[in-house]
Parts: structure tokens; sequence; C-alpha cells
């Protein structure tokens, strides 16, 4: 995954606790996935899955007594105000990413069901005007997020206050590195939903059905956005028939497929999330 590539790496001290050294080879296993071989889907799918164990751990080193003393020690220290803050904007980007997600397998569902009725022309194109429209509005949502992400990861980190033991930096620098990863992934996502809705002009379906036919459509390099736009152009674009519409229902359950997968990687990390901003609080203002 592309967007994996600025975030830092962490070289933790050798007296570090078992807990933290797992956290970074968890997040050693994440920037490995932008080597994947599989569909941008997939390997954001992985990520998810593979942030709700990074978080699991993050929740182990919370709760160690070490930890818990150096953030309570340092309440009003910047770096820890900052890290409060990016938990509840992490929150945020996430339910609205989930939403945006939920409603865009939603419409995908809707448009493959009025293909599979087959009432006519003019319910087809209605069904493929909304999901156009849908589309457009989840980009424009998408980009909002985007913005919110990137203001997020341009975000100047104060260095904290060494303290004697040098705990205050350790945990600070291993819960940063944990939300930087988390963005980035966040990011991937976005970027992936907010496939431009193609405004060219629609492809003839001779090339459409020979592409098909030559495994094109399905490359996994073609995200599935694009290539259920790329058919849908298509039967907009004059009087339907069995052939384009069959294709249609095939890459939308394609795509169902791959949103649910997105859904319930974004539930579990939300769940994952609230965790850890009642963990952050407990400690920090207990």
């Amino acid at each position: 995954m592309t967007n994996r590539s600025h975030v830092r790496s962490i070289s933790l001290p050798s007296t570090s606790h078992p807990a933290a050294l797992k956290i970074e080879q968890e997040l050693n296993k994440i920037r490995s996935g932008e080597k994947s071989s599989g569909s941008m889907t997939q390997t954001i799918c992985s990520g998810l899955s593979e942030l709700e164990g990074l978080h699991k751990s993050m929740d182990e080193l919370l709760s160690l007594p070490s930890a818990q003393q150096a953030l309570s020690h340092h309440v009003n220290e910047r770096r820890v105000d900052e890290l409060l803050d990016e938990s509840v904007r992490l929150l945020d980007v996430c339910g609205s990413t989930r939403d945006v997600t939920s409603q865009l397998k939603e419409n995908a569902q809707d448009l493959q069901s009025a293909l599979r009725r087959r009432k006519g022309d003019v319910c087809v194109q209605s069904s493929i005007s909304s999901y156009i429209c849908s589309r457009k509005k989840m980009n424009k949502d998408g980009k909002k997020l985007l913005a919110a992400i990137k203001k997020m990861d341009n975000k100047d980190r104060a260095s904290p206050i060494l303290d004697q033991d040098h705990q205050l930096p350790a945990v600070v620098g291993v819960l940063g590195e944990v939300n930087a990863i988390t963005i980035s992934i966040f990011q991937a996502l976005l970027l992936l939903l907010t496939t431009p809705v193609p405004k060219r002009k629609p492809t003839r379906w001779s090339l459409v059905s020979k592409f098909v036919h030559k495994g094109i459509v399905k490359d996994e390099n073609i995200k599935e956005l694009e290539s259920v736009d790329f058919l849908l152009s298509t039967i907009s674009s004059g009087r339907t028939d069995l052939e384009k519409i069959q294709i249609a229902h095939e890459e939308l359950e394609i795509l169902q497929a791959s949103l649910e997968g997105l859904e319930n990687g974004l539930d579990c990390m939300f769940r994952h999330l609230i965790k850890t901003r009642a963990s952050l609080l407990n400690i920090v203002y207990h």
C-alpha cells in the first residue's frame, strides 16, 4: 500500500517492556502489507485486520502501571493532550468512513436488485442514475474526511520533555506510531472509496465485452468501483441487454463483498478506538 511509505520506523530501547516490543512487531507486519500482491481492497482489509491486533497490543501497554504512571504524571504535557485529541479525531474519521462504506454497499445492493428485476429500460436507467448520484455524494464526503486526515497527518508533533526514567517519551512515541499507521490505512481506504466517477464518453460495448472476456475487468489493479462504473457507462448509453445486465450484476456482487469486508473491519476498529480513548481518559484524569 503506497500510502504507508511515509510512516516512520521506530527503534525502541532494549529495556522496553515486551508489550512495547510486540507493538513494534505489529507495526512492521502492517508496513510489509504494502508489498502485497493482492488487490487494493484485499490489502486494506488485511491492514484493518492487522490494526485490530496492533490496538490490542496497545491496550496491553496502557494497562501497565509504568505506562499509566508516565501518562498520569504529565497530564499537562502538550504531547499527551495531542494524543487525547487524536483519539477523538480518529474515532470521528473511523465512524464516518464506516457510514460512507455502509451507504455505498446499500446503494450497490439496490442497483443489483433493480438489474435483477429488469422491469424495463426506464427503471434500470433510473437505478443507475441514483447509484451514480450516491457515488458522487460519497466522493464529496470522502474528500472532506481525507482533508481532516491530512491535517492530522501533517500535524507537527511536539517532542515530550524527557523525564528521568524516559518512560513518557517511550510510551508517547509508541502511541504516536500506532496513531500514524492507523491514519495511513484510513487514508488509503478513503482514496480507494473516492475513485472519481468517469465523465468521459462511454466505451463501446463491443470493446467492453472483449475486455471482460479477456479478463481485463477482473485485473486486480482495477478497483472494484472502477469496474462497476466502466460497465454501467455502457448500460446507460443505450438500450440494455442480458449480457450487459449479467456482467454488471456479477461486478456489483464482487463490489458488495469487498465493501462488506471493509465495513466489518471498520466496525471492529471503531470499537477498539473507543476502548483506547476510554483507557487514556481514565489514566490521565483518574
